[in-house]
């Protein structure tokens, strides 16, 4: 059993229980696996379009929707380069594939189930496959500029906000046991959340003005890449900071999904740490930036999933 708190004028909470999911609202097994799947594809997508500048192959089809004037597909004049601009391009077929079935599944629960048809899925399915085609604009308005650094920076930080929904509905169709977060918890929690926003932001633009532009052509944003670098960093000692708060306090409180979610998130940026701060002085092997970009994917789920963690699973 978990501790029990009370507060003054306030019931008692029980610290590390929370009520289970009805079976009514149970999601199918389809349901679950297609949540998944829209978690990894959206990962994946991150790191092909992470490949796709640390190669030089931003405009490797060099215009949008097509990938030149004369075609929608890549043909053998454009090279290495025009394969793995199409190949990234192609894989976004397979996210709107993913996504618009898990849609229809989660669409499909709420009609058998009218009376206590739990909804929530069915919102965060619908943001996750509506996601899918504006980043297909946003890609396509980062051709149309020539690579824009800032254009490039909107295009990541939007496929990163799409992995944290997934991740919140990954977490609701799992529906594992989750405690009352103290308030103290929460804050900690948003706070961390706030940081590491503002963090994996500060990253795109470290990268809009470094030297992996996507082309050899495209313009950066004309700031310094080490001054740049140099705020990344501290902003990550506040993550870090913050994160070490939340997991102490979600120890002190006795609430375990918390503690395990920002275990997670802990190990994970002192991982990306080490990576970034080897790359650094390495002068950005596109080995190890695209190792730091898968972790910047998994630092925003882990991220998300601290912040639900200190949310008790509601019931109806």
């Amino acid at each position: 059993m978990g501790a029990r708190r009370r507060s003054r004028g306030s019931p008692v909470v029980q610290v590390g229980v929370s009520t289970p999911v009805p079976v009514a609202t149970q999601p199918s097994v389809l349901l679950v696996r297609l949540g998944w799947a829209n978690l990894i594809a959206n990962i994946g997508i991150v790191i092909t379009g992470a490949a796709v500048r640390l190669t030089g192959s931003g405009l490797g089809c060099p215009t949008w929707p097509r990938c030149t004037d004369e075609s929608y597909v890549v043909h053998q004049e454009l090279g290495i380069n025009g394969a793995i601009e199409f190949g990234n391009r192609m894989l976004t077929f397979v996210l709107v594939v993913i996504a618009v079935a898990c849609w229809v599944a989660a669409l499909q629960q709420v009609r058998s189930d009218r009376a206590g048809a739990d909804r929530r899925p069915l919102a965060l399915a619908t943001v996750i496959a509506l996601g899918i085609p504006a980043q297909a604009v946003i890609g396509g308005i980062t051709v149309r500029t020539d690579l824009n650094p800032w254009v490039v920076s909107l295009h990541l930080v939007v496929s990163l906000t799409i992995i944290g929904v997934c991740v919140a509905l990954v977490d609701h169709l799992v529906g594992r046991p989750r405690a009352w977060a103290t308030s103290r918890s929460r804050r900690a929690a948003l706070l961390t959340l706030g940081l590491g926003t503002v963090v994996l932001y500060l990253g795109t633009i470290v990268t809009g003005s470094g030297p992996h532009s996507g082309d050899l052509e495209a313009r950066r944003t004309g700031l310094d890449p080490a001054t740049m670098s140099h705020v990344h960093a501290w902003v990550v000692y506040a993550l870090v900071a913050a994160t070490v708060l939340t997991l102490v306090l979600a120890r002190r409180d006795g609430n375990v999904p918390l503690f395990v979610a920002a275990r997670t998130l802990l190990a994970i940026e002192l991982l990306q740490g080490a990576i970034g701060f080897t790359q650094y002085f390495l002068d950005l092997p596109v080995a190890l930036v695209l190792l730091h970009m898968l972790g910047a994917a998994l630092t925003a789920a882990s991220l998300a999933w601290v912040v639900l963690s200190t949310r008790a699973r509601r019931t109806n």
